[in-house]
């Protein structure tokens, strides 16, 4: 993390950069995000395109990986071949369970699961930021 230890700066070995400001993540280790027009959404991770359902709220799929949600709501349930555990209140997750025979996960599967499970915490911040301007 930082030193106000507020966003972490490393992802294992892959550095995290942010924009000037700090509110945006820009790249994490080779793989580069670049936003819509309103510097919102994550439009692109590396050479991927990301993909949201028709209401622009949730991501559907980050390059080869699919996203699924539980009983239509905002938590993530899978992320290709990866299935996501959550704490007993829901909210927070908790273990990432790999495919049978999977014994760690790929570099890239890693990036994607980051940036989809961190999108939440970065969306509250740009929230208050926002509040705290008006």
């Amino acid at each position: 993390y930082d030193r106000l230890g507020s966003r972490p700066r490393r992802l294992g070995d892959l550095e995290l950069s942010y924009d000037m400001l700090g509110s945006r993540l820009r790249s994490v280790g080779p793989f580069t995000i670049e936003y819509d027009m309103l510097g919102s959404r994550p439009r692109t991770l590396g050479q991927w395109s990301i993909e949201y359902d028709r209401l622009g709220s949730r991501i559907r799929q980050v390059g080869p990986y699919p996203l699924t949600y539980r009983m239509l709501g905002s938590r993530v349930e899978t992320i290709g071949p990866v299935r996501i555990r959550y704490d007993r209140l829901g909210s927070r997750p908790r273990r990432v369970q790999l495919p049978a025979g999977g014994d760690a996960l790929s570099e890239d599967l890693l990036v994607v699961l980051f940036l989809v499970l961190d999108r939440p915490r970065r969306e509250e911040e740009q929230r208050r930021r926002r509040s705290s301007q008006q």
